[in-house]
């Protein structure tokens, strides 16, 4: 049990987990009383050098005053931390807060004297780096703002972890010793920094999990069947180059193989190292299991066991053990109740999962959070299944299970670096950190598609076993938002399925512009229409006939192909009497020849009935699984075939990537090629281009409906116009006459009253008023004369409107009246009202100036404890609520997130002049939403802020009501130092 020391109690919450540079774990935390032996023994496994380094002189052991200095610590003037690694200490640094002099001074002194000592062996694998993070944050919660070191020159990779931090720097030189200081205050280049190092550190983590050299498979029966029996001959027939261990503790010493496999009884019993573990015991179990692993030194773990928190409370707190002991030996866990793994890398070939057949290799990333939509994804991917036919492959794929460690996060950082991925199609059924995900599909959507279908959305509970943070805001909010970061955001499996097709196989679409032909009139009608339906331009449908021949396709695709005021081509086809195969050979050959003509441009296919097409279309080759029937059993008429057709002319790269790419090079373990991300901060970071091959490049996707097809190449040209924009982000405006420091001394004033408040409407006016955002003045009428006095002090003509909540916004129901222009219409509404819908008591009546006309709309913003603060934009009115048309930015918004939000509405052509009426003042709305960004963006503590109704009229607006809410702000951990999340 950890205790304080002096005077201040353990801070458990500078506890984390974090991801080293290597890919394995170590836990920090604070040095207590209780760590005395713990760092003697450290001390004495650092080598005389380090120390030198540390001390400036030999010091070849601690004293006991040093014990007793470096383990008592106040947790405010004095702090130690330490990395961890199986209980014991692998490196330490502490700092002390000093004076102006250099001596020890307590707060208010804001400087603080920081030291480290990493133990040899583990130097490289970035622990200083990790410590300095989390010793930052320490200091900057106790009051420290700067920090100083002394460093001697000799001693460069300390130099270096303090200025590759990011931070603002100072450095001198005097008397034989560098000194560094730097301030603690985060920048964009630390955040950068930080970013980078988390990237790089998790993908490492993920690829030890999915290119591993040797594996061993923890509770693989002596009967045929069983779980683990099934995965250990899953992974052999794959063709596994590595080693392969069977473990189990019931074999008998004298057994040394189980299907050609080398058995043991326990991981501890295998000579050289274990990469990962697949472990499929029960789950009371697991934990003996762990324990061994971590000692023998496996890098990671696949936990097929199911009976954590899939079975409730008393299983959930297993998990949670499960995850701390495995990062305890600094392990990553898969799982648990996991699906598996597969990688089809051809030097990898790993199937260590469930999966009786190996994938082929293509070039999807599949990640499913649910291991049933994992079959199903693979099943619709690999077979002429779910109406999509043809084949195609999948590079990597994972089943997350309950997602207690290892998440869809992870495996992006993993998926941007992979050379062999170029489109990652996810099935989430929670998303734990929004935040972070929408940042990291952003970096990612700008280098590759990224697809993604959400389960469980309309159910307001995570599913079990997935412990997720809480949002507060709907499904259709986040939605918005993904979309932001470029998600391509779809409903169904099937969806997910034939959009991943399309990207995997065909070029970005330039533009909506679709040229349509085919054999069938009605057919390219019901394309049209599709097309239509999607928001795309579509061509008036060619009709080639029922007598079209193969070169007639080809020549009008040929022509589709080179005009111009074509983005994209639809070709519908019916089947031709007579034809057969060999016809329809022959129009999939006219097909392919005409689309590698012109590489840039897309083509789809809708057929009816025409499986011997969608099978050359789709150029199906010998990799191509066989999958679910005994070997003996001929395949059935349907089934790819196993000779591959002629290759045929090169199509074009999938998504703008070239063609073709040299064989695969790397060797299991090893880091994938690609560029790291930049350090500088950067909107969009360059996006990583790997290469397909030209079997892959040259397919085209057939579909069985117009309307599939046509959804699929819509999102294609949303994709396309989100990574065009994407290369100018906008900027986020200045404005002269905002108040930002009168605002926070305000905004301060007023927290100081309470943890939580509504500001009322002169304070509200007031810190609105600072931002440059101006509300219509509205004077209580609690009586018909006071009405009088506040028309007369406003100046006719007033409105006078009820704001009770059930009344409020709601002019629908009669509660304002407009256009008053002198006392007696202002009397007689009072009287009106108060006849209609009760005592001046319950109506609040309110007297405000009228504005001049325009269309109502509405501007709000929240702080969601997840998502982070979120923009939204609609037009005022119940059938607007009642639709939910509302549009969604992430906090900043640029001018280009504005001029885009106002327009995302389904109503926005009530703003531009719909039916002869004239357009708003456009620019208004979009410098209001920029202020209301700057305002929630400056200072986090306003928790949210509704301005309705916002009358936008064709010269200026008004903003008629507004309502401010102060708080403390969520804690924002993607400001902090890298952590896992906690367990």
């Amino acid at each position: 049990m950890q205790t304080s020391s002096d005077r201040h109690e353990y801070p458990a919450h500078w506890e984390a987990d974090v991801v080293l540079r290597d890919g394995g774990t170590a836990r920090v935390r604070p040095i207590t009383v209780d760590d005395a032996e713990r760092l003697v023994s450290f001390y004495e496994q650092v080598s005389d050098e380090s120390k030198y380094y540390r001390f400036f002189a030999p010091y070849p052991r601690l004293s006991a005053k040093d014990v007793h200095r470096f383990t008592h610590h106040d947790f405010v003037d004095r702090v130690g931390l330490a990395a961890t690694i199986g209980g014991e200490f692998v490196a330490t640094v502490r700092y002390d807060r000093i004076g102006a002099g250099g001596t020890p001074a307590p707060a208010p002194a804001d400087e603080a004297e920081v030291a480290f000592l990493v133990q040899d062996a583990q130097q490289g694998r970035g622990v200083a780096s990790a410590l300095l993070e989390h010793i930052a944050a320490v200091a900057r919660e106790r009051g420290i703002r700067r920090f100083a070191a002394e460093v001697l020159p000799a001693n460069t990779k300390m130099i270096k972890v303090f200025m590759d931090a990011g931070y603002t720097q100072k450095r001198s030189f005097e008397d034989g010793v560098v000194r560094l200081e730097f301030d603690l205050e985060p920048t964009d280049r630390s955040l950068a920094v930080q970013y980078a190092r988390e990237h790089r550190a998790e993908a490492r983590s993920v690829q030890r999990l999915l290119q591993p050299g040797s594996v061993a498979v923890v509770g693989t029966g002596r009967a045929p069947g069983g779980v683990g029996r099934s995965v250990l001959g899953n992974i052999r027939d794959a063709g596994f180059p590595g080693r392969l261990y069977a473990v189990n503790k019931a074999f008998p010493e004298d057994q040394k193989e189980l299907d050609g496999v080398p058995a043991r009884r326990s991981v501890r019993d295998i000579d050289g190292p274990v990469d990962l573990a697949v472990v499929a015991v029960p789950a009371e179990h697991v934990a003996e299991v762990v324990t061994e692993c971590g000692e023998h030194g496996v890098q990671g773990l696949v936990v097929v066991s199911a009976g954590y928190a899939d079975s409730g409370p008393d299983g959930r707190e297993r998990q949670r053990a499960l995850v701390r002991h495995a990062r305890t030996y600094g392990m990553r866990i898969i799982g648990p109740n996991a699906f598996g793994i597969i990688n089809t890398s051809p030097d990898v070939r790993l199937n260590a999962s469930l999966a009786p057949e190996m994938p082929r290799p293509g070039r999807i990333g599949l990640f499913a959070q649910s291991g049933a939509i994992g079959i199903a994804l693979l099943s619709r991917l690999h077979r002429r299944g779910g109406g999509v036919t043809g084949v195609t492959g999948v590079s990597t794929f994972v089943s997350s299970g309950n997602r207690a460690d290892v998440s869809g996060n992870d495996v992006l950082q993993y998926w941007y670096d992979d050379p062999e991925t170029d489109v990652a199609l996810m099935y989430l059924e929670s998303i734990g950190n929004p935040r972070k995900f929408t940042r990291l599909a952003r970096r990612t959507a700008a280098a590759k598609p990224l697809v993604v279908v959400q389960g469980a959305r309309h159910g307001g509970a995570a599913p079990q076993g997935h412990a997720v943070r809480a949002t507060r805001l709907p499904h259709a909010t986040v939605s918005a938002l993904l979309r932001q970061a470029g998600v391509i955001r779809v409903d169904t499996i099937t969806d997910l399925v034939d959009a991943g097709l399309l990207l995997a196989r065909q070029p970005l679409p330039a533009g909506p512009r679709v040229a349509i032909l085919g054999n069938s009139e009605s057919l390219g009608l019901l394309t049209y229409d599709a097309c239509l339906a999607e928001g795309l331009r579509p061509h008036p449908p060619r009709d080639l006939t029922t007598a079209a021949s193969a070169d007639d396709f080809h020549a009008a695709l040929s022509r589709a192909l080179a005009d111009d005021t074509c983005d994209a081509v639809v070709v519908t086809a019916i089947p031709t009497l007579g034809e057969g195969a060999a016809g329809d050979a022959a129009l999939a050959e006219a097909l392919r020849s005409a689309a590698a003509a012109v590489p840039t441009k897309p083509v789809l296919v809708v057929h009816v009935e025409l499986g011997g097409l969608a099978q050359a279309l789709s150029a199906a080759t010998s990799t191509a699984p066989q999958a679910l029937r005994p070997p003996d059993e001929p395949a059935p008429d349907d089934a790819p075939r196993t000779t591959a057709p002629d290759p045929g002319p090169q199509m074009p790269p999938p998504a703008g990537r070239p063609a073709s790419r040299p064989p695969g090079s790397r060797s299991p373990g090893a880091r994938p090629a690609g560029p790291p991300p930049s350090v500088a901060p950067s909107p969009v970071p360059p996006p990583v281009a790997p290469r397909a091959p030209a079997e892959e490049a040259r397919l085209i996707p057939a579909y069985p409906a117009a309307e599939r097809a046509v959804r699929a190449l819509g999102q294609a040209v949303s994709y396309a116009q989100w990574r065009r924009d994407a290369l100018d982000p906008g900027r986020v405006p200045e404005y002269e006459n905002i108040d930002e420091k009168g605002a926070a001394q305000q905004i301060a004033g007023h927290l100081a009253r309470g943890q939580g408040l509504t500001l009322g409407m002169r304070e509200t006016c007031e810190l609105l008023g600072r931002y440059g955002i101006r509300v219509h003045r509205a004077l209580p009428a609690p009586a018909p004369d006071d009405a009088v006095s506040a028309a007369r002090a406003i100046g006719y003509p007033v409105a006078l409107k009820a704001t009770a909540p059930h009344l409020r916004h709601r002019a629908d129901l009669g509660g304002v009246r407009l256009d008053l222009a002198d006392e007696e219409q202002l009397r007689r509404a009072y009287d009106e009202l108060t006849e209609l819908f009760g005592k001046p008591a319950e109506l609040r009546p309110v007297v405000q100036g009228m504005a001049p006309r325009g269309v109502d709309t509405v501007v709000r913003a929240v702080i969601d404890p997840a998502a982070g603060a979120v923009l939204s934009f609609g037009l005022a009115g119940a059938a607007t609520q009642l639709l939910g048309d509302m549009s969604h930015r992430l906090i900043p918004v640029t001018d280009r997130d504005a001029t885009s939000l106002i327009r995302s509405v389904r109503t926005a052509p009530l703003l531009f002049g719909w039916r002869g009426s004239a357009p708003v003042d456009a620019a208004a709305l979009e410098e209001l939403l920029l202020r209301v960004s700057r305002l929630v963006d400056d200072h986090p503590e306003v928790v949210a802020v509704t301005l309705e109704p916002v009358v936008v009229a064709p010269h200026g607006l008004s903003v008629l009501g507004a309502s401010v809410r102060l708080a403390p702000p969520p804690a924002r951990d993607d400001l902090g130092p890298r952590t896992l999340p906690a367990y």
